[in-house]
């Protein structure tokens, strides 16, 4: 076998981390990649033997196919001097089984896994894999809190345990799952693996109601003290309810684990897309609601329940004015409640970009609140006519749809700024929150007395979120004239450093670094007034784009994350962030704290596939963008990176046909997206439309501003290696906004093993 500093194809050996039922795993270095991976190698003995070969090459397929966040990564797999191998993500962690030997866990928290393995087996089922040996041992959860399957018959490493009663349990099965042959590990084996009868998804879900049930209570449902018995409980022993042991436990979750746990597989869940749909919609209604609601109905029957809710969603209010003009009010006054909402501790809110999503449709309360995984929606209309506003507002139980309250306010709209903070004090009664006097003072904190400032700001928000630039233009026009009006205002200030940020990242026509200057000027005067975490998630920015100071922009999103937890965009830009550094298990984590918080934002789902894209997951990220493009068929940035990935897959028409969608959405005017058309071309052989578009390029930098990373790009599909480091050289000494993705963007793989690429590195201070 392998010795420790030896190469095997591009990977040098780190060190042994485990053996299997069928080869040694080693810790490597992908010296081609700069990135550590785990490497399975096949036993001399396995390696001869052509069908166990067969099976490994095989399993290593189709764990390849399935792409899921839920699931181990396999990056390879190939042989060398007759050694087989499959290259893996390396994960740093611990196993479930380590977990579950210190202590069971908390509800929510086992609660939170089940649902991360049941959509990891729901991706696979879909592929037609079955698991068949679900376990403690085969769950990961690494140091950033991502839960992984392992072991689809291939992954597997020897975890030690303090618990030697489970070690006496060893996995059996070698082969295909034929009637007749066991497969799995006795304690976790469904019915009809015990006794060798066909099998299908259905045994994956028994074996996920053992591993549940274990996470709650400690021990296996059917554990005994040999084998024999053992398989004996698993054919006729019901388990223990869950109940007997924890008092006041979640009815729902109990009932979920049973039926799992069914020895007649068709009374189990059906698919694990059900399993996971019924662990969701135990985790939007948290447990202490339904034991509060025992109490209150044993001590007066008649009365109604008003649970105590712990998740919102404020839907968009409707602007029922006369004049259009007045949109800016209604958006404004919904994103000013969900900012003040988020302040009261414990209470989940849903993100704007999320709840805009349905601005102007006709919805139903129950099912939004079941897509969002919320137990209350918010919703209202607002009607502005001369100097009165009327708000009407109303909350409605999403469990039965049901009002929980309703109020309307009619007042002087120079009391508008009051109106919004009575509203989050009524909703937080009526959710029955306990808050604090610092909670009180956080909802009752106002950035502003001056009332036209604080319309200027709302006007401001409104075209600083259509994200376009005549409308950031305009965003900036109503920043700067809210502080003319209030120069304390320190969220004005915020909204001008965010206008800047975009301006300098996307704005064709204007000088990146000025806009960067600008933007430092006004995070820098927020914080001077006020420690907002939107003025520190600017500046966090500012370090990246302007200065090159990674550990500044990390300390930067820190603070922000300090500040607000709940902050979206802040856990977006610092998980691409730490994306951009390599440190992929990290940024995966923020991105995917992001989405929980804003599921349905476009652009946090389309900065996961990016995740995707440069950790060189590559089915992963065609997914997720083409579940964007599903989200809204109109967002042409996520054709354009769908593109890049299906050339990585060396589907060139796809590729070809994906870009030139993206760039007919942009009216042909985005020169970042006509340079990857160029990139694409190159690389798919059609060298003449690709120097056509380079020609184009080049012309119009002439007017507007053309990064020399985007000809660069073009360079290195022509395979004009000598130009493409030119441009990338003078891209780095313009301080261009995009060279700060040389550490990770495959575009780049061609120049990694010339020495000028390596001095670029160098010179940008990026990780190895």
């Amino acid at each position: 076998m392998l010795n420790i500093g030896a190469q095997i194809s591009q990977y040098k050996i780190i060190t042994r981390l485990g053996s299997g039922g069928m080869g040694e795993v080693f810790l490597a270095k992908d010296l081609r990649l700069g990135r550590e991976v785990a490497i399975k190698v096949l036993y001399d003995r396995t390696a001869k033997d052509s069908a166990l070969l067969a099976r490994f090459e095989r399993e290593a397929r189709s764990l390849a196919a399935l792409s899921h966040p839920n699931i181990l990564t396999i990056h390879d797999f190939s042989s060398e001097n007759g050694m087989a191998f499959a290259v893996m993500e390396y994960l740093e962690g611990e196993t479930l089984r380590i977990w579950i030997s210190r202590r069971p866990l908390e509800m929510q928290k086992a609660l939170e896994i089940a649902i991360a393995i049941a959509e990891g087996l729901a991706a696979a089922h879909s592929k037609a894999v079955i698991h068949r040996d679900l376990k403690p041992e085969n769950i990961f959860i690494t140091t950033s809190g991502l839960v992984k399957i392992l072991d689809f018959g291939l992954a597997r490493v020897e975890v030690t345990t303090s618990r030697a009663d489970m070690r006496s349990f060893p996995t059996v099965g070698e082969l295909e799952t034929s009637p007749g042959i066991m497969m799995g590990t006795i304690p976790y084996m469904s019915p009809e693996q015990v006794l060798g009868t066909s099998i299908d998804t259905r045994t994956d879900i028994f074996s996920f109601g053992c591993v549940l049930y274990e996470m709650l209570l400690g021990v296996s449902p059917f554990h005994r003290s040999t084998a024999v018995e053992t398989s004996a409980a698993i054919l006729k022993d019901k388990p223990s309810k869950i109940s007997r042991t924890l008092k006041n436990f979640s009815p729902e979750l109990e009932h979920i684990v049973m039926r799992c746990l069914e020895k007649d597989r068709e009374a189990r869940f059906p698919s694990a897309r059900d399993l996971v749909a019924a662990l969701k919609a135990v985790a939007a209604h948290p447990t202490d609601s339904i034991i509060e609601a025992k109490k209150i109905v044993k001590k007066n029957p008649s009365r109604r329940f008003h649970k105590i809710i712990t998740s919102i969603a404020v839907l968009p209010f409707t602007n029922t004015s006369k004049d259009p003009e007045s949109e800016y009010l209604s958006d404004g006054i919904t994103e000013n409640i969900i900012n003040s909402l988020s302040q009261i501790p414990k209470l989940k809110v849903m993100a704007r970009s999320t709840v805009f999503r349905y601005k102007g449709q006709d919805v139903d309360f129950q099912q939004v609140g079941l897509d969002l995984h919320v137990q209350a929606i918010l919703t209202g209309w607002v009607t502005h006519y001369g100097d009165f506003v009327k708000i009407q507002t109303e909350l409605v139980d999403v469990l039965d749809g049901s009002q929980i309250w309703g109020e309307q306010y009619s007042r002087k709209f120079a009391d508008i700024i009051t109106i919004q903070e009575e509203i989050a004090h009524h909703i937080s009664e009526k959710l029955q929150m306990k808050l604090s006097g610092d909670d009180k003072k956080r909802l009752n904190k106002r950035h502003t007395q001056d009332t036209q400032a604080y319309e200027l700001y709302l006007k401001g928000r409104y075209y600083w979120n259509k994200r376009i630039g005549n409308s950031l233009k305009k965003g900036i026009e109503y920043f700067q004239q809210a502080i003319d009006r209030d120069p304390t205002y320190a969220s004005a200030y915020a909204g001008l450093a965010d206008c800047y940020i975009i301006l300098g990242i996307y704005g064709n026509l204007y000088d990146s670094q000025e806009a960067y200057s600008k933007a430092e000027a006004a995070a820098t005067k927020a914080l001077q007034i006020e420690d907002l975490a939107e003025a520190h998630t600017a500046l966090a920015s500012v370090r990246i784009y302007r200065y090159w100071d990674w550990a500044g922009a990390e300390r930067e999103f820190q603070r922000a994350l300090e500040l607000n937890a709940d902050y979206p965009t802040a856990h977006q830009w610092y998980g691409t962030h730490l994306m951009r550094m390599g440190r992929f298990d990290e940024g995966f984590a923020q991105l995917k704290r992001a989405y929980q918080l804003d599921p349905l934002s476009l652009i946090i789902n389309q900065s996961i596939g990016w995740g995707y894209y440069v950790s060189r997951q590559y089915e992963q990220a065609a997914t997720q963008y083409l579940k964007v493009i599903d989200m809204d068929e109109n967002f042409f940035s996520s054709y354009a990176e769908l593109g890049l990935v299906y050339l990585q897959l060396k589907k060139y028409p796809e590729a070809i046909a994906t870009v030139k969608k993206a760039l007919e959405l942009t009216s042909n005017n985005s020169v970042i997206i006509l340079s990857v058309l160029g990139y694409v071309y190159a690389i798919s052989e059609q060298k003449k439309e690709a120097e056509k578009i380079l020609a184009e390029l080049q012309q119009r930098s002439l007017t507007v501003r053309v990064s020399p990373v985007l000809i660069s790009a073009v360079q290195i599909g022509l395979g004009n290696i000598d130009s493409a480091l030119d441009h990338l050289e003078k891209g780095c000494e313009n301080r261009d906004e995009l060279v700060i993705r040389m550490r990770v963007d495959p575009m780049l793989d061609p120049l990694r093993v010339y020495p000028r690429f390596a001095q670029l590195m160098k010179k940008l201070g990026l990780p190895d």
